[in-house]
């Protein structure tokens, strides 16, 4: 079975019922959680864990959010954070933002939206500088993808890409070695528009794996992670 390399989130939070329903939830979504009750453990916490993402109540014990997050940013300007927080004006909205979270949700919330929110941060803020897709080529096995024109070459030969495929490729190769839901593919390559499902990914990817896996039936690079999505593996 494929090891899954799980991604980490921090929840800074001192209402202990809803961080342990927020730890459970994100838990089952396949993320590595930790939870803090107030500011200074919470900037503790973070420091020696090293977190992905940092879910963060405004309202905490000792040191509030904001003041937290002031901290983070002198330190890390791109881990994305999002604000939990009862105070749901307008000004407190564009504060919290100013202040740079990447993302602000009153309570209470919508769990659901909760998480597609986390899903969203991830897709958008890449946390890991090798996961950075910088360069025109990208090469795997005997494979180059050519990200600026669009065109692939394979042993079926050169193969012109459309933009979907693209945003597939990139957001699969971007995450390699982690599983990618069929709901974020969806997200990223077609926006969730109406009439569109999970078989339009998979369809996706089967077309993916006749451009470049060698043998299409048994895959190498795009790999199926049951009741969840795909995962993209170069094998070296």
């Amino acid at each position: 079975m494929q090891s899954l390399e799980k991604r980490k989130i921090l929840v800074i939070e001192d209402e202990n019922h809803l961080a342990e329903g927020l730890r459970l939830n994100l838990e089952l979504q396949n993320y590595e959680v930790k939870v803090a009750s107030d500011g200074i453990s919470g900037l503790m916490t973070w420091q020696e864990w090293k977190p992905e993402l940092i879910i963060l109540d405004l309202m905490l014990p000792g040191l509030d959010g904001l003041s937290v997050l002031k901290r983070m940013r002198s330190i890390d300007a791109n881990i994305p954070v999002l604000i939990l927080s009862a105070k749901n004006k307008n000004y407190d909205r564009v504060k919290g933002l100013r202040m740079g979270s990447d993302d602000y949700l009153s309570k209470p919330f919508d769990l659901n939206e909760l998480l597609l929110r986390v899903e969203k941060l991830f897709l958008r803020c890449t946390v890991d500088d090798k996961n950075q897709l910088v360069q025109k080529n990208y090469q795997f096995g005997e494979n180059t993808i050519n990200f600026q024109n669009a065109k692939a070459h394979t042993q079926l030969g050169e193969i012109q890409l459309t933009d979907q495929e693209l945003k597939i490729l990139k957001i699969l190769i971007q995450n390699s070695g982690i599983a990618v839901s069929r709901d974020q593919l969806l997200s990223v390559g077609w926006g969730y528009k109406r009439g569109t499902n999970s078989r339009t990914v998979d369809n996706f990817v089967m077309r993916l794996r006749k451009y470049f896996e060698p043998d299409p039936k048994t895959p190498i690079y795009f790999k199926s992670i049951r009741s969840h999505g795909y995962l993209f593996s170069e094998v070296k």
